[in-house]
Parts: C-alpha cells; sequence; structure tokens
C-alpha cells in the first residue's frame, strides 16, 4: 500500500536551522538554486531531534532534508552507521516519494482546469472510453480530494497473489477497465465522505493521460516538471539509476523498486530534496494559479484539517495552516509540509520502509522541524 498515516503530536521544536542555505530567486516560474558552497552548521537541538528518530532505523538508513526558512533553502543529509549519524550531501539523490506524487496528479489536473480545459466537476466517464460499473456521477475534483467514493484499491488487485517486493507491478490498464466498467463499487455516495484512495487518485492520473492521449510522465514532464525545473524527477527509473538511493525493507534488506504500472498516478514517481524544493517554492508564488487552486479546501475532513487537491490542509492551534502530504513505498517514506504564509517549510526523503512499525516518526519529525522554524 501507499503509506498514509495522519499523527498530530506536533512538538515544538525550540532550535533555529543553519543549514547549507541559498538565496532562491522567486520571480520566474523556475525558482534559482544559488547553492553557497560549505560545510552546513546544524544546531545540537536538531541533530538529537533527528538523531532521536534515525536511531529507531536500521544501519545505513539515509535520510534527505530540505529546510525552507522564509523562503531561503539548506539542504542536511545523514546516513546511520555503526550507531552514529554521518553526514552527506544528497540533496541530488533519488528517493521513491510515493504518495507525493498524489499533489503532483493533482497539480496536473489543477492545471488542466486554470488553462479552461477541464473543470472541477467534470464527471470522471467523460474522459474514459467505456463506462462506469455506476450510475453515480464521480468528478475529477472528487477523485483528487478523496471524496469520489471508489474504494482504496480495487477489488481485482489481490494483494496475497503478488510479489509482495512489487505489488503493483502486473495491475496494468486492462485490470483497470475490468475493475471500473464491471466490479466498481463505491464504499460511499460520491461527495458525502472522504475516504483515501490510490485507486481514485491512480485512476485520475490514468484518465488525464487518456484526455491527452498521451502518457502520464510525458503529461508531468511537460505540465509540471519541467516548467519547475525538475529536471531529476521522473516515473522512468532507468532516467536515474545512477542517483538512486537503493530502498531498504523494514529489516534494513536492500528491496526492489516499485512498479506502479496504471496506478503511477497515486504513487510512482521519483524525486529528490533539490526538486522537490524548487516545487515548494512555487507555492509561496501567488502568481502560480494551478497550484495556488490546489491548496483551497475542497472537502472537511474534520474540525482540524480539509482536502485541497492532493494536499491536506491541517489547521493549527495558532490560527495558521500547515499544507501536508506524505508518501511511502516498501523501501521508502517522505513527508512534505509547507507553511505558505511564512514561506517555511520541511521536506524529508528517506530509504524507510513504509512497513517498519515507526516510519510514521518521519511525519513527526517534519512536523517538529517546521515547528522549529517559527
Amino acid at each position: 500500500m501507499f503509506r498514509f498515516q495522519l499523527h498530530f503530536r506536533v512538538a515544538a521544536l525550540a532550535c533555529g536551522v543553519l543549514l547549507l542555505t541559498f538565496s532562491c530567486n522567486r520571480s520566474n516560474v523556475r525558482p534559482a538554486l544559488n547553492v553557497q558552497q560549505e560545510n552546513p552548521a546544524v544546531t545540537d537541538e536538531m541533530q538529537q531531534a533527528i538523531w532521536e528518530t534515525v536511531k529507531e532505523y536500521p544501519e545505513y538508513t539515509e535520510l534527505s532534508f530540505a529546510i525552507i526558512r522564509d523562503g531561503q533553502v539548506s539542504f542536511y543529509g545523514v546516513i546511520r552507521e555503526k550507531d552514529s549519524l554521518r553526514s552527506t550531501d544528497n540533496r541530488e539523490s533519488v528517493f521513491e516519494i510515493g504518495s507525493l506524487t498524489k499533489v503532483f496528479t493533482a497539480a496536473l489536473l489543477a492545471d488542466y482546469v486554470t488553462s479552461g480545459s477541464l473543470e472541477l466537476n467534470t464527471p470522471l466517464k467523460d474522459l474514459l472510453p467505456y463506462p462506469l460499473h455506476t450510475e453515480e456521477i464521480i468528478t475529477l475534483q472528487q477523485l483528487a480530494n478523496h471524496s469520489s467514493g471508489i474504494p482504496r484499491l480495487p477489488s481485482n488487485l489481490h494483494l496475497l497473489r503478488v510479489d509482495p517486493s512489487n505489488p503493483y507491478k502486473d495491475y496494468d490498464s486492462g485490470k483497470l477497465k475490468t475493475y471500473l466498467s464491471e466490479k466498481l463499487k463505491l464504499d460511499n455516495p460520491p461527495g458525502t465522505a472522504y475516504a483515501y484512495s490510490n485507486t481514485g487518485t491512480g485512476t485520475l492520473g490514468y484518465a488525464l493521460s487518456l484526455r491527452a492521449d498521451s502518457s502520464y510522465e510525458i503529461l508531468l514532464q511537460q505540465h509540471i516538471l519541467s516548467r519547475y525545473g525538475m529536471v531529476n524527477s521522473t516515473t522512468r527509473m532507468d532516467l536515474v539509476k545512477g542517483k538512486l538511493v537503493k530502498g531498504r525493507d523494514a529489516k534494513g534488506k536492500e528491496t526492489p523498486n516499485w512498479d506502479l504500472n496504471v496506478l503511477v498516478g497515486a504513487g510512482g514517481l521519483l524525486s529528490t530534496v533539490s526538486d522537490l524544493s524548487r516545487f515548494a517554492l512555487a507555492h509561496f508564488d501567488g502568481q502560480q494559479a494551478a497550484l495556488q487552486l490546489c491548496m483551497k479546501p475542497t472537502f472537511k475532513i474534520n474540525a482540524r484539517m480539509e482536502a485541497g487537491l492532493g494536499w491536506h490542509l491541517i489547521h493549527r492551534p495558532d490560527g495558521s495552516t500547515w499544507t501536508w502530504h506524505n508518501g511511502g513505498t516498501g523501501g521508502y517514506t517522505s513527508s512534505m509540509t509547507l507553511n505558505t504564509a511564512k514561506k517555511n517549510g520541511v521536506i524529508i526523503l528517506s530509504n524507510v520502509s513504509s512497513f517498519h512499525p515507526k516510519s510514521n516518526q518521519l511525519d513527526q519529525l517534519c512536523f517538529m522541524l517546521l515547528e522549529g522554524l517559527g
């Protein structure tokens, strides 16, 4: 499964963050990253917070951080070796980002909407060449904010019969068609309840590619990744193998990467903290209409959280709103949280398996570090 766990134990981290700092130019669509070549300086409090998290993970666990404070980005990387942390410059190292991909699928939809090519209330059936096995109208917005009623996983994806180290590789467009046109049973009427769905977002990515008569990879490169200068982000592993950090299972052994096949829009993107920091900075630019649309509330989950398009909007006790998503696969866990009002953010990529019993602590670390930025 793609990891999605909600943990709101956001503790204050009373520390500043002084890392390998560079300035960024947000006047252009592509944020320019002018890196200062110097050793990072990390406060004792921050190092301790990172160590307290990493010590729970196996040997050779690797974490890559982008810390954004008032629009200034800093990088930091660590590898666990022999009960200690070794610093490493891994800003350009590639990790699977799992369900963080959903944010990009939603951004792709938002780009079509802001350009006038689609509407948020466009029915899914209008983009498919076959009928859905339901009379209910499911909109593209409902796929992006998890209110479509489509179950988390398709019923004809039998996880007990697949390779657990790469469970989605054989789930192709034919099987998705069979599911949507012959087997689909909604958990809830569309638009009535929030229910996180890998199937829904994967279907959205696939439907958008059908509409454009193109692949999800090409659409993402043309509409999102190239626009924000994300040169090492792709769904094609062959393009980044030389930069790929090996994923590790819950016991710390190297494990195969995942091929998401037709559900690639739900969790198949690979990226770096350098690329994701560019994407984050673009969210601070009010002129980026598609990204601004993604951060607008579209469904109330509970008193503390709403869904945008892809993003989850956490309402904090101090009145601020954090924009958040995480992700995980068999060999990786990620977390990304932004405070757009202050132009602050934290991005964590790792080769911690989402099946590790304490993988959720990376969300807590992400929240702690953002809290510490003030």
